[in-house]
């Protein structure tokens, strides 16, 4: 996706610091920023039993944690941005908790929407939408609708999401698609399969972080994270902000990516990213 080196946003360059400008600078200077960072936001009911407070306190709390890391990758210059807002497996959980969540999200949505279409951020969705309310499915194709032309940065939002479901509905395409005719079976290869995920309209993410201190992916992106750069964090999902991800991206920088080469083969042994 295309970013317009031209265009700052002018309410992120409104509450911007000298000091985090000079922090994006360096970062951008020293080495290949991500194109694709994707997020586990994980730990807002843990924060709010540390603080008394109830879980739903703490999925508000990380709303603030939403707002401060879509404007700093914006102002980064990073293209598309996937938070994991809300897996298949989610739905198990009690239902007032479910429904706070979905009101959660409707109000942050039409809250936010303008202002997303102003800095010229596109919000995307993926996931098994049949499963999500006629009121959540309506605020978010407005928003979707209105912001589809902006091309600063993709706004990804994974909501009732699960990697194996991703893959599960990219093979059910390519069934069909051999009962009708339309493939043989032998051309089938990863390059089909990546077509009919539901990212199949952005890079892979080459940064994955899991905020809250655990220690796994939890159904995310299966099939695209295959080489991403995995960074765990400590940090609980309400307490995350710029400065950690910008901690994220300098532990990417300093990595060495590989793709199954030596090092040798790439002739470094400094941050190196398939082209």
């Amino acid at each position: 996706m295309a970013h317009s080196s031209s265009f700052m946003p002018h309410w992120f360059k409104s509450k911007q610091s000298q000091d985090d400008i000079r922090i994006q600078n360096e970062l951008k200077s020293s080495c290949e920023l991500p194109r694709h960072v994707g997020i586990i936001m994980d730990g807002n009911g843990r924060w709010a039993r540390l603080k008394g407070k109830s879980r739903v306190e703490g999925h508000v709390a990380g709303v603030e944690s939403v707002r401060d890391i879509v404007e700093a990758s914006s102002q980064l210059g990073i293209s598309c941005l996937t938070l994991f807002t809300f897996s298949i497996e989610n739905w198990k959980r009690p239902e007032n908790e479910i429904s706070a969540l979905m009101r959660l999200l409707i109000k942050v949505l039409k809250k936010e929407t303008r202002q997303l279409h102003d800095n010229n951020i596109r919000l995307h969705v993926i996931g098994d939408l049949n499963m999500v309310s006629t009121e959540v499915m309506r605020t978010l194709t407005d928003t979707m609708e209105l912001t589809k032309n902006n091309n600063a940065m993709m706004l990804n939002i994974a909501l009732s999401y699960s990697g194996k479901w991703d893959i599960v509905q990219a093979c059910r395409n390519i069934a069909e698609q051999v009962r009708s005719g339309a493939i043989d079976p032998q051309s089938i290869d990863e390059n089909l399969i990546e077509s009919l995920l539901s990212t199949s309209m952005m890079p892979d993410p080459e940064l994955l972080i899991r905020t809250s201190g655990e220690f796994r992916i939890s159904n995310f992106m299966l099939w695209q994270s295959a080489y991403s750069e995995i960074y765990f964090t400590n940090t609980y999902w309400p307490d995350f902000r710029r400065p950690q991800l910008y901690e994220a991206i300098r532990e990417f920088q300093s990595r060495e990516r590989r793709f199954g080469q030596t090092s040798e083969q790439l002739g470094t042994k400094s941050f190196k990213r398939q082209a």
